[in-house]
């Protein structure tokens, strides 16, 4: 009787773990749990796509008054309304422009990857995704957080769950990552419900909060009085709230995920990809309606939280402490209308860390396997997901699960990365010699580079976090860029005519080719090399050559296309040129394709190269050169197993 045989459970579980793995990192691939983009002309409505930004950007009302309140005082609502004015006046035109330059949700970081090459841009890009990952891990435990804040101070739960925050959390987190394992779809539809009854619930909030204000004369006057007590004139409250603003820079979240979700709006039917004008434009629709209607929410939830609790309600332990709305919401709508808010709040919260999420596996992906800088199973959705469930698990205990400890953390992440975008669009501008739009992105980021300073300084927990993502990525990333350094990394390879000419007339006959290192390119440097190769492989006169010269580009790249080119010079010698990031590649790949379409066993004949071999792996590992005749070996064993079909590599 047959039996079938299963494999073994390690390998279901690997194989469900690297699920999808051969399709990640493709040239137009996609990557993360919803990162493929509608079909084209099938997208969402811009509407809807902005509440997948949304439920990022306006869960912050769940804790941004609250903070508000503590860092500025009585001051709040004259500080919230600066950070109102630099969102519209700053923040807004900025990411508008980064949508028109960046259009297929690659974000400033992608604008600002162009104006540098080399390895000075790839470290460039791995400090801002180090801040990036700062800015989306502390949004899932700080989210995290702040939902468990919810639960615990809700009145009817307060006895059984009071001093368990740490325990929610850490659940919370630990749910969002099994979601995630198992699959996270339909996320725009769900993002539309829960941030259509979120902002319904703090419009009732809101218009209660003012009703009471209005009712109650007094309030105000209290207020405006205290304030006079306090700072005097008016100039010195205003002088206060530009000093205090860049601790309410949590109010500015959102706008990087928002140019991130812009390939799920539907453009018009005529947009192709090299250019589509409805996308970019319903994209500026979606961010300037966000940023109205969070400016709105932020002005009004700031006056009502300072004007109607009591200070110390704030202070942490207290009531207020990290749910400001909620707390109104209890007091003045009643204890079931108070606990459908902190469901909703704790549902969009918990989401948001959703959303968080999905931007690290969209983001990682899209830039460090390129660069060769990250394992091959980081191409794979579950893997990474487990990563950073971990990471916030330790985020979340070295900050005790508090709201207002991880606040200048997020606050840091946020602000580098609109200053990164700041900075990338003033450039763009000034490139497109658009004088006047230089100057004004230049003065933003003036602005954003002082309030991120100023935030690092008051509250440095955010620029520690940040560098220890920084270190973390660049020390993973070159080490595994060294480990996968004798990968063959040419995705293909096309010969031009003159190329096939030589490679046919060579396929009948042994075939030899010569590594040579370009020079003068005269006709004694071709002669002389020849003589050596004879002379150093003890070969006859008859045998014919082809050499092939390999220029480097930028030795920082570490995926390509190869092309290579035929020529004949002094009207002898012929000679295939290629260009690269890596000359034992592009060797190795032309080798390995001269095979695959003559099915000959090519020959290469190098010379040994001077100096020491450690010293020229370093180069190789740099600069893409060095030890060249035993790496292009190397990278040739790795591509082919078979040592029979493997072809062949002499140095003398």
């Amino acid at each position: 009787m047959a039996t079938t045989e299963h494999p073994p459970s390690t390998g279901r579980l690997r194989a469900w773990m690297l699920e999808g793995l051969s399709d990640m990192g493709k040239s137009g691939g996609h990557t993360g749990p919803h990162a493929q983009p509608e079909p084209p002309h099938e997208g969402q409505r811009w509407w809807r796509v902005m509440c997948l930004t949304g439920v990022d950007y306006f869960s912050t009302l769940g804790y941004q008054p609250g903070i508000a309140a503590l860092a500025a005082g009585l001051v709040s609502p004259i500080a919230t309304i600066v950070l109102v004015l630099v969102t519209l006046a700053g923040a807004l035109p900025v990411y508008r422009r980064v949508a028109e330059e960046s259009p297929h949700g690659e974000g400033s970081i992608a604008m600002l990857e162009r104006l540098l090459s080399f390895w000075k841009g790839k470290l460039f890009v791995l400090t801002l995704l180090g801040f990036a990952a700062t800015d989306f891990l502390i949004t899932i435990t700080l989210s995290a957080a702040d939902a468990s804040t919810h639960l615990v101070e809700n009145p009817h739960l307060t006895h059984a769950l009071q001093g368990k925050q740490m325990l929610i959390t850490l659940l919370l987190v630990a749910l969002l990552g099994a979601v995630f394992l198992k699959g996270f779809l339909e996320a725009i539809g769900v993002a539309f419900a829960l941030v259509g009854v979120y902002l319904a619930l703090n419009l009732v909030v809101v218009a209660v909060g003012l009703y009471h204000v209005v009712t109650a004369e007094h309030v105000v006057t209290d207020w405006t009085n205290a304030l006079t007590v306090q700072h005097g004139n008016i100039f010195v409250m205003i002088g206060v709230a530009l000093i205090v603003f860049p601790k309410l820079a949590l109010g500015l979240s959102g706008f990087e995920t928002g140019v991130a979700v812009m390939p799920h709006v539907k453009g018009d039917p005529g947009d192709t990809e090299e250019h589509p004008t409805g996308r970019i434009r319903d994209a500026k629709k979606l961010l300037t309606t966000a940023a109205v209607i969070m400016s709105c929410f932020l002005i009004t939830s700031s006056f009502i939280t300072t004007l109607l609790i009591p200070e110390k309600d704030f202070q942490p332990g207290g009531p207020a402490n990290g749910r400001a709305l909620a707390y109104l919401a209890h007091q003045y709508l009643g204890g079931a209308f108070g606990t459908v808010y902190d469901v909703s709040t704790i549902a969009i919260l918990w989401f948001a860390g959703a959303s968080a999420m999905a931007g690290l596996l969209n983001l990682m992906p899209r830039y460090l396997p390129r660069y060769g800088m990250a394992p091959h199973w980081a191409r794979a959705v579950r893997p990474m997901v487990i990563v950073f469930t971990l990471v916030a698990f330790l985020v979340t205990w070295i900050f005790d699960a508090n709201v207002d400890k991880q606040g200048g953390a997020y606050a840091t992440g946020v602000l580098v990365l609109i200053s990164s975008a700041a900075i990338a669009v003033t450039i763009a501008a000034r490139k497109a010699g658009q004088r006047r739009w230089t100057i004004g992105f230049a003065v933003i980021s003036v602005v954003f580079l002082y309030t991120t300073v100023v935030n690092v300084i008051e509250r440095p927990d955010g620029v520690k976090i940040g560098a220890c993502f920084i270190v973390g990525i660049i020390l993973v990333s070159l080490l595994s860029r060294l480990a996968r350094a004798f990968e063959l990394r040419v995705t293909s390879v096309t010969l031009d005519p003159l190329a096939e000419r030589f490679i046919r007339d060579m396929a009948s006959r042994k075939m030899r080719f010569i590594a040579n290192e370009p020079g003068h390119r005269d006709k004694a440097e071709y002669r002389d090399k020849i003589e050596q190769i004879r002379a150093d492989n003890d070969m006859p006169e008859q045998e014919d050559f082809v050499f092939v010269e390999v220029t480097v580009t930028d030795p920082s790249e570490f995926e390509a296309s190869l092309t290579v080119r035929g020529e004949v010079l002094h009207e002898r010698y012929r000679v295939l040129t290629l260009e690269s990031a890596s000359i034992p590649n592009a060797l190795a790949a032309l080798l390995l394709h001269v095979r695959d379409v003559t099915g000959c066993t090519p020959h290469i004949y190098f010379e040994w190269t001077e100096g020491s071999p450690f010293a020229n792996f370093l180069r190789f590992f740099l600069f893409g050169q060095g030890e060249v005749a035993p790496v292009t070996r190397e990278v040739l064993r790795e591509a082919e197993p078979d040592r029979d079909r493997r072809p062949r590599v002499h140095t003398g």
